[in-house]
């Protein structure tokens, strides 16, 4: 297989898989999805759809947030995880959009990157999901199964990220990163990994991937 159909390969068994592409974060706007998208670093997305309502009900807005203490975002989203700087970050950002944005979330990588507590990663997903800027944001789920698909060297996901927007076309990269998200939670996760419910990676992986798993396998067996 050429590289070109390894590429097309994964587009089309992605799209037969998730026709429809269900968005992981439970959100009303671009402000609830950043605070959601925060919130989700280093903690599953199920948790994060658990504990933001219990938030949202308080404040939903940056005006609302505002009113609130850090030390009252904290206890609300302490099952999250780093909550000492992820409250002291939906605080401070809030205050930010009020006060040089009118309240509303930016709409650039310039300005979302300037907020407290918003990296790269968290500015893709807001451009893409909030704003349907073609963006490529990469978690660890995709740079997992980049590197396994042998479309990337795997050594940063800055570099995961350029190789994807280089080999996948930009009018599916927002439908394309949620998909790649999906699969691998549902068929290549890192822990509890079965090979042969993973067709992508059985039918195009890295071969020294490949070639670990059935040797950790044959072991495991013995």
């Amino acid at each position: 297989m050429t590289k070109q159909e390894k590429v097309e390969f994964v587009i089309n068994t992605l799209k037969d898989l998730y026709p429809e592409i269900p968005v992981p974060l439970d959100h009303t706007d671009r402000y609830t999805l950043l605070i959601a998208v925060l919130l989700s670093a280093q903690c599953t997305d199920v948790r994060v759809n658990q504990i933001t309502p219990l938030l949202f009900a308080k404040a939903d807005n940056p005006y609302d947030m505002v009113k609130l203490s850090i030390e009252e975002i904290k206890e609300i989203i302490r099952p999250c995880g780093l909550s000492p700087m992820k409250s002291k970050g939906i605080y401070g950002l809030s205050k930010i959009i009020i006060e040089k944005h009118n309240g509303e979330v930016p709409n650039t990588y310039e300005h979302l990157e300037e907020l407290p507590a918003v990296g790269h990663k968290t500015a893709s997903v807001v451009m893409s999901q909030g704003f349907g800027f073609p963006a490529f944001p990469v978690d660890t789920h995709i740079h997992r199964l980049m590197y396994r698909w042998n479309l990337t060297n795997g050594k940063n996901v800055v570099q995961t990220e350029k190789d994807a927007k280089r080999i996948f076309p930009k009018d599916i990269w927002n439908d394309l990163h949620l998909q790649i998200i999906w699969y691998g939670r549902e068929y290549s996760p890192a822990r509890g990994w079965d090979l042969e419910k993973d067709i992508i990676t059985k039918t195009i992986g890295r071969a020294t991937v490949l070639k670990d798993y059935y040797t950790k396998n044959k072991k495991a067996l013995k």
